[in-house]
């Protein structure tokens, strides 16, 4: 994954490898594949995957979002399946930081 970010050529580079981080952080079964063409984190199934072309902010698609518990509506979207979550900059991350993490480990509850 580091050689994928090493040729990422994106303004918000710093800021995925940030949401990255968090990702990584809320349980440490969860693993990454560059599925896509892009950063997909894994754990029993397929977590979420970076749009990587996003240039104005992070977006990370929820592949089963619609299925997860999110009290704090970070996940955007109404689809019957997937739902994104965005982030603005450095800040708004921070401000999701516990959300996105809840987000995590619900999956990989429900998978255990």
């Amino acid at each position: 994954m580091d050689a994928w970010f090493a040729d990422y050529s994106n303004p918000q580079k710093p800021l995925a490898q940030a949401v990255r981080e968090v990702v990584l952080a809320a349980d440490p079964r969860v693993t990454e594949a560059i599925k896509w063409q892009a950063p997909t984190f894994v754990y029993a199934g397929n977590i979420a995957s970076f749009y990587p072309k996003a240039k104005a902010h992070v977006a990370l698609m929820f592949h089963k979002g619609a299925s997860l518990p999110d009290p704090t509506g970070l996940l955007e979207g109404t689809g019957e399946v997937s739902r994104v979550a965005k982030f603005l900059d450095h800040d708004d991350l921070e401000a999701k930081r516990e959300a996105l993490t809840d987000l995590i480990r619900a999956w990989v509850s429900a998978r255990a």
